[in-house]
């Protein structure tokens, strides 16, 4: 039995393969990762994002400091070497995207009419990717606001932070930022994969690391910063006994790799074979903790300089920080570096969400990628223009991380870990590896990364949002 299971597992991949080499698009060849790296910068971008700048300092201060690490540390390996690689493994077996690739998992399980009812299901993934992204562009309207405020002088001249911020997240308050942040994403995505996302991550993200590493040296030298890193670095060890520390930071780690059954999962799909995505997977959870550690060692001892309220929430980018860089001697040097850091963050993790819809258009009704874009463009001003409010634009984005990104990650690994043949998911997450996984891997992401997903759907429901 074994070997005949064996057998039907090498079939589907030979005729996935087969499939693959016309393109996910009946006749036209799909683009791929020019090189590794550029495929995990991609990965990094999409998972460096505003919940690393802001988010995840305020956690780390407010639920222990360094004993937060500890339970965060350990869900980031759990999920990054489950869900990361599972994620992309299932793009690239499938060559395809979430409606493609649930697809051909349920023909692969012989459902009848399984190609449709796949594709059916794998509109919740691809929805809400462009649903968050549709909010997430709101944000980055916001960063190109602060950014030109920064240039002009105009930051450092406000008397009042909360004020400007508000005048800024009011209705059509930010119309012009909000399509220029647009405009700049979905010009780089309209260059293709290879062209466009690749090359501007290989950019935009070393950057990114190189002026938060740049602050953070700065924020160093600011008397009073020493309290922030105790604050920061010493262990609250009693908090690792409140339930609460333990979902947050399962929430942070969650929702900070990008697992959602659709931007990996997108990304996975551009993929070459040779490529060990068990390698890629452990790069992005590195890289993405590295970002989140530099911006807490900028944000708290920065806002503990100067006496602010470290607990201030989403606002403390906008709001708190602010105050500090105009307190700050040479600040509004300081705020340009910062808000160019948070602009290429923010653009990075947009094309990430947005790839899904935007290859859902190409795969599915062979449209070409330009006329893609162009639809999803459209969609994003239509929508989005009409939630710039912040109290809009928060309620969106809490009810999709709430009920639906973790619905489309629960479905994507449903699909490639229970629905798809025994042993193909761990056959593909070993391509291009010279060691096979070991048995640990069936286990670990049929039962433990499954039963996560699914409480981590609970829990957002229960605490109103764990990420």
């Amino acid at each position: 039995m074994a070997n005949r299971s064996d057998n039907i597992v090498a079939e589907e991949a030979r005729a996935i393969e087969v499939g693959e080499e016309t393109g996910a698009t009946g006749g036209r060849r799909r683009d791929t990762w020019a090189t590794h790296t550029g495929f995990i910068l991609a990965c990094v971008g999409s998972a460096v994002g505003m919940a690393n700048i802001w988010l995840f300092p305020y956690r780390v201060a407010q639920l222990g400091g360094a004993a937060f690490l500890i339970p965060y540390l350990i869900f980031v390996a759990l999920l990054g070497f489950t869900g990361v690689i599972g994620e992309m493994s299932f793009g690239r077996a499938m060559g395809t995207g979430p409606m493609g690739a649930f697809g051909k998992a349920m023909e692969m399980r012989g459902v009848r009419n399984g190609d449709r009812i796949g594709k059916i299901i794998g509109l919740v993934p691809t929805l809400g990717s462009l649903a968050l992204a549709i909010g997430y562009a709101v944000v980055l309207g916001w960063a190109c606001h602060y950014l030109f405020s920064a240039l002009t002088g105009e930051l450092m001249a406000q008397t009042d932070t909360g004020a400007f911020f508000g005048a800024m997240a009011s209705d059509f308050g930010n119309v012009t930022f909000h399509l220029l942040g647009l405009a700049v994403t979905f010009g780089i995505m309209i260059l293709g994969v290879s062209r466009g996302i690749e090359k501007a991550n290989r950019v935009l993200m070393p950057t990114f690391f190189v002026l938060f590493v740049i602050i953070a040296i700065r924020v160093a030298m600011l008397p009073g910063a020493e309290a922030g890193y105790m604050y920061l670095l010493v262990p609250r060890w009693e908090a690792l006994l409140n339930p609460t520390t333990w979902v947050y930071a399962l929430g942070q780690a969650f929702f900070s790799l990008s697992l959602a059954g659709c931007g990996t999962l997108v990304y996975g799909s551009y993929l070459k074979k040779d490529v060990d995505v068990v390698d890629a997977a452990k790069n992005v959870a590195i890289f993405d903790t590295i970002a989140g550690l530099v911006a807490a060692c900028v944000v708290v001892p920065a806002v503990f300089a100067f006496g602010l309220d470290v607990s201030s929430g989403p606002p403390l980018l906008f709001i708190t920080l602010a105050q500090v860089f105009q307190e700050m001697p040479f600040g509004g040097i300081f705020a340009i570096i910062l808000f160019v850091a948070v602009v290429f963050a923010a653009i990075t993790s947009l094309m990430n969400l947005f790839e899904a819809p935007v290859e859902a258009l190409q795969g599915q009704l062979g449209l070409s990628r330009v006329v893609s874009v162009g639809i999803v463009a459209v969609a994003a001003v239509a929508v989005g223009l009409f939630i710039e409010n912040g109290s809009a634009v928060s309620d969106w984005m809490d009810v999709i991380s709430i009920y639906v990104i973790p619905v489309g990650a629960f479905l994507a690994a449903v699909m490639f870990f229970w629905v798809c043949p025994a042993g193909f998911a761990k056959q593909q997450a070993e391509l291009g590896r010279a060691k096979p996984l070991g048995k640990w891997f069936n286990f670990m992401t049929r039962y433990v990364f499954v039963g996560i997903t699914a409480v981590v759907i609970v829990l957002g429901i229960f605490y109103g949002g764990i990420g």
